[in-house]
């Protein structure tokens, strides 16, 4: 199973760093991430205090009344590599972008990966 961002090459100029992160999902979510269903399309990567988040990631759940499919879920990284990320973003300009949602034996993992916006007339 592998979730892709389809609009990750049309928004951003990706660099070939490619950082993999764990994701804290609940159970539902990560059974829906297993059966295919997610959307990475509308999501952003932000830092906030020592911690990443991934912000507006559509996983929708069955069976759950009073669930909210875009909530903020917690990135799993060590404090070195959220550190190293940092300093690139403010270094070069950068966005961290999640570009792929996948599967690696039961646990579930986000590929980020470092992009500079492209600009209104570099989108082709």
């Amino acid at each position: 199973m592998k979730i892709f961002n389809k609009k990750a090459r049309f928004e951003y100029e990706l660099t070939p760093e490619k950082i993999e992160a764990g994701i804290s999902l609940k159970g539902v979510e990560a059974k829906s991430v297993r059966e295919g269903r997610g959307d990475l399309s509308q999501s952003h990567v932000r830092v906030l205090g020592n911690e990443i988040f991934l912000i507006n990631a559509n996983i929708p759940a069955t069976g759950i009344q009073k669930y909210e499919p875009t909530r903020m879920r917690k990135l799993l990284l060590h404090r070195n590599e959220i550190l190293s990320l940092v300093t690139k973003m403010k270094q070069r300009g950068l966005q961290i972008v999640p570009t792929l949602m996948y599967n690696k034996g039961h646990l579930i993992k986000l590929q980020l990966t470092l992009g500079k916006p492209k600009r209104k007339f570099e989108k082709n």
